[in-house]
């Protein structure tokens, strides 16, 4: 007989079954950094699994980011993982030599490695989901880090719950709450130092910001900010929708052959051509910025002929009848005046 759940683990299983997060049978891979909210994730997911039949595992990455430090986080994993009688997968990174030869931030090149192995672990031993440890603080940290960048309307989503293999189950939960578990069930958890400065844009934001406007704005924040990431996410569902019916209705408007037809973008509005042209280019692997798009859509008001650089490969010319995606120097993609 499964022991008794309590006031939490039975709102997490209710959160796991209503937005089918995980189902039965299936198996489970928790990222777990050995931190409070993986470790309460982790205790959390072997507590509801006799109910669910599902199956846990654990996986851990050491960035070697803080010498000593990052060894010990990755001993604790591995023990925790051993007493709950769960098989854990290690992965070292060199992370600062990665940021330098990928010339991208430490954070940024953390994230890649991370769910770059979460994948290779799901292609090797087949897990159907990899939980992470994102509660609502995170949540609102990510729409603000957003917001403070320049982000349109569907980057207020903020984190998503359930997003191809990887899933969050404690996105709804307070940080409070997580904390109250772990007392309550006396879990051992490791505290990373570089969390506790205001250096990184994202610290600054949870230490310093957040605090700032509930203190002015008691209980208000949070809740906010997570009315705006499900109605952004309610409003991401509609476009896709939306412009999936628009490629298909309109023939000009599929980017085949690298080219998108002027005349029924310019039937549209400033806002559809921005969504369309952000898809066009996400298709070349770029994320475009406000500034990127609003040139594009400038462009269209001028005349053929022009052309736009969007990076040091990548250009785009109103050629004919056409708007045509490329890369510069390669002329076989310049496929003829219409």
């Amino acid at each position: 007989m499964p022991r008794e759940l309590n006031n939490i683990e039975r709102k997490f299983l209710e959160q796991l079954i209503v937005r089918k997060l995980v189902l039965t049978g299936e198996h489970v891979l928790a990222a777990v950094s050995g931190g409070p909210d993986s470790m309460a994730l982790l205790h959390l997911l072997c507590a509801v699994r006799p109910v669910l039949h599902c199956r846990v595992s654990v996986a851990h990455c050491n960035f070697q980011l803080r010498g000593q430090s990052s060894l010990l986080d990755e001993e604790h994993v591995r023990r925790e993982a051993e007493k709950l009688g769960l098989t854990c997968h290690v992965q070292h990174f060199d992370t600062r030599k990665d940021a330098d030869e990928w010339k991208r931030s430490i954070e940024e090149t953390a994230r890649i490695e991370r769910y770059g192995y979460f994948h290779e672990l799901i292609e090797q031993h087949g897990f159907d989901k990899i939980a992470t440890g994102h509660h609502v603080s995170d949540n609102a940290e990510t729409i603000l880090f957003n917001l403070f960048r320049g982000t349109s309307i569907p980057g207020l989503r903020g984190i998503r719950a359930f997003h191809g293999h990887i899933i969050r189950p404690l996105l709804l939960m307070q940080k409070a709450d997580i904390l109250g578990y772990i007392v309550e069930k006396k879990i051992d958890y490791r505290t990373d130092a570089s969390n506790l400065g205001i250096e990184p844009d994202r610290n600054f934001i949870r230490h310093k910001v957040i605090p700032l406007i509930e203190e002015r704005f008691e209980n208000k924040l949070l809740p906010s900010l997570q009315r705006i990431s499900d109605q952004a996410a309610e409003l991401e569902e509609f476009l896709e929708l939306h412009f999936e019916r628009l490629a298909q209705d309109d023939e000009g408007l599929v980017l085949t052959d690298h080219r998108l037809l002027v005349s029924s973008l310019l039937r549209l509005t400033v806002f559809e051509r921005k969504e369309l042209l952000k898809r066009a280019l996400q298709d070349y692997g770029r994320e475009p910025s406000s500034r990127i798009l609003q040139q594009l859509v400038d462009l269209l008001e001028t005349q053929p002929g022009r052309r736009i650089d969007l990076s040091a490969e990548l250009e785009v010319a109103w050629k004919g009848k056409y708007l045509i995606f490329g890369r510069k120097g390669n002329r076989e993609w310049v496929i003829g005046n219409g």
